[in-house]
């Protein structure tokens, strides 16, 4: 499943093994590795929150 934020695709490969929040830095491990995405704003980090979740 791939994520577009800001014109940048990020991948997320499942079963995610962990996630990590702080404020506006989101960092995913995946079976693929460990990916950090940092957002704008709060808002935008929740909205990606809720996606990945969702999947």
């Amino acid at each position: 499943m791939s994520y577009t934020y800001q014109g940048t695709i990020y991948s997320i490969a499942s079963p995610v093994q962990s996630i990590s929040v702080n404020k506006n830095n989101v960092s995913v491990t995946d079976k693929n590795g460990t990916k950090l995405i940092s957002f704008t704003n709060v808002n935008d980090s929740k909205s990606f929150l809720a996606w990945v979740y969702q999947s």
